[in-house]
């Protein structure tokens, strides 16, 4: 069996460029993209943090240490310069891979700049 997981994750990117006219996908900084593990013209998904839009696209690779998160195409309706995402991809994994598989996930600052990375995701606990 194969199953659907969540592979890795760009958590909090600051939206650089929103360009309707040109070709759809997310041009994604390249440092960000291999800290992530994040291939270009992979498949991921983008959550919109400040409006809840969702979409699925496909990778680009922007130059390498030039902060960019650039939404393009139809997708570039979905957001507004300045708006938080989180980039996501999922790999299929068999149960095998499960045993010593773990996410990456990268954290970024307000220029989106690496400020950490994780293998895990902290487990949610109940509000006091």
């Amino acid at each position: 069996m194969q199953l659907n997981m969540f592979k890795s994750k760009i958590h909090r990117a600051t939206v650089t460029h929103a360009e309707l006219h040109y070709e759809g996908s997310i041009a994604i900084d390249g440092n960000l993209l291999d800290a992530a593990g994040i291939r270009e013209y992979e498949q991921i998904h983008a959550w919109d943090i400040d409006n809840g839009e969702r979409f699925v696209t496909y990778a680009l690779r922007a130059e390498e240490g030039s902060g960019i998160i650039s939404v393009n195409g139809s997708a570039a309706r979905s957001v507004q310069v300045g708006d938080l995402i989180i980039i996501a991809a999922f790999a299929q994994l068999s149960e095998a891979e499960l045993e010593k598989f773990q996410p990456t996930c990268v954290y970024v600052d307000e220029n989106n700049r690496i400020s950490h990375t994780n293998r895990s995701i902290p487990k949610q606990m109940a509000a006091a």
